[in-house]
């Protein structure tokens, strides 16, 4: 795609600060740990070292609306044109429930997750939901990419 910016750090209105996620800010995706010790490397070019951890990058990239990491961690075979954050969602947690291989020496991973969420319903109120997705990811040039959902 022609135009993407893809160093996060060079815009100034990051919507990662515009989301109040700063570096000692507990990271959204659940580990405990600081941001700037969890996701924020992901976020700056870092490779994820695991599908685990490219996962719950990504859902921390939806939680502030990184457009373009989801860009570069989707597959290209796969890749849906964008957006792919959707203003109107607010993530609201994570939980993970299996993981299979995607560590290192694995060439595919599998990670299955809920992530909860409000949205609103159209009429002014708001809908509390979660998404359950059994995530596929492989590894491309030595980086963990998300390939797609199945079952």
């Amino acid at each position: 795609m022609v135009g993407r910016q893809a160093d996060r750090r060079a815009q100034p209105d990051s919507s990662i600060r515009a989301a109040g996620v700063r570096g000692t800010a507990p990271c959204p995706c659940g580990t405990g740990r600081a941001y700037a010790q969890c996701c924020e490397p992901f976020h700056d070019g870092t490779p994820a070292p695991t599908a685990e951890a490219l996962m719950r990058s990504r859902y921390t990239a939806f939680v502030v609306g990184d457009e373009d990491y989801l860009f570069r961690t989707w597959h290209p075979r796969t890749r849906p044109e964008g957006p792919y954050c959707h203003p109107g969602t607010q993530w609201t947690g994570l939980t993970i429930h299996e993981i299979v291989d995607g560590v290192a020496g694995d060439e595919t991973g599998v990670v299955e997750f809920i992530a909860s969420y409000r949205t609103g319903d159209g009429h002014g109120g708001v809908v509390a939901d979660a998404l359950r997705e059994r995530s596929r990811f492989t590894r491309r040039a030595g980086r963990w990419l998300y390939l797609d959902a199945v079952g």
